[in-house]
């Protein structure tokens, strides 16, 4: 399965700045069965993605910085807008649109789901203008028909943790709200015409290692794509 990567000037134990992604989405894809490996974020591979995405069977989209406004049509007019990277929308826009074009399952959390409403024209909330979903566990509700409901065998997931304080606002072309928290905070998104892309706005991988409807999530994206 393959993961986008992050620049990470951070990293230590390695000769100048590395890439680098976090080990709790590689742990919930290995308890899963599969193989996780890290693609860099270098957009100069842009003419080499489809050969080398046709190499995986299924894309994880993790969490990180926010997206750049203008990839959206706006201008950045919130204070807490942080970690923009140019070369993780890039990079991530174009693994977006190669997965859909393949038809190949996608898990996208966070900022996943952020970057896939945008991919698909769709734009963003930059600041929700709370803290109520910053380091938070709520429930949420989910529609009873979708793929989501079908993986984590629940309708209402108890214990969500949220990291974030954009949200999606416009939903992108083919694009379908499947589950919202209580307090109407759009929690997840499917694509309608694709096999099986399911995006969450909380992150699965932080608690996954003891909750079984979060890790239900990896396992349902592994069955995916041996399917395929």
């Amino acid at each position: 399965m393959l993961i986008v990567g992050r620049l990470s000037p951070e990293s230590k134990g390695v000769r100048g700045e590395s890439f680098a992604a976090g080990q709790t989405y590689f742990r919930a894809v290995e308890r899963a069965g599969g193989v996780p490996l890290m693609l860099p974020p270098i957009p100069a591979l842009h003419d080499r993605l489809p050969e080398l995405m046709s190499r995986f069977d299924a894309v994880v989209l993790h969490g990180g910085g926010d997206v750049d406004p203008r990839r959206y049509g706006q201008e950045p007019s919130a204070d807490e807008l942080y970690g923009i990277v140019p070369e993780h929308d890039e990079v991530e826009l174009d693994v977006v649109r190669l997965t859909l074009a393949a038809d190949k399952p996608m898990l996208a959390i966070c900022r996943g789901m952020q970057i896939l409403n945008v991919a698909l024209g769709g734009d963003l909330v930059q600041h929700i203008g709370s803290d109520d979903h910053w380091f938070s566990k709520h429930p949420v509700t989910v529609d009873a028909d979708s793929r989501l409901a079908a993986a984590i065998r629940t309708e209402r997931p108890a214990a969500c943790h949220s990291v974030h304080h954009q949200s999606v606002g416009r939903l992108g072309d083919g694009l379908r709200l499947v589950a919202t928290a209580d307090d109407g905070m759009p929690e997840a998104l499917e694509v309608d015409g694709a096999s099986w892309t399911v995006a969450v706005q909380w992150h699965p991988e932080d608690t996954a290692v003891t909750d079984p409807e979060q890790q239900s999530l990896f396992d349902a994206l592994l069955r995916q794509a041996t399917a395929r």
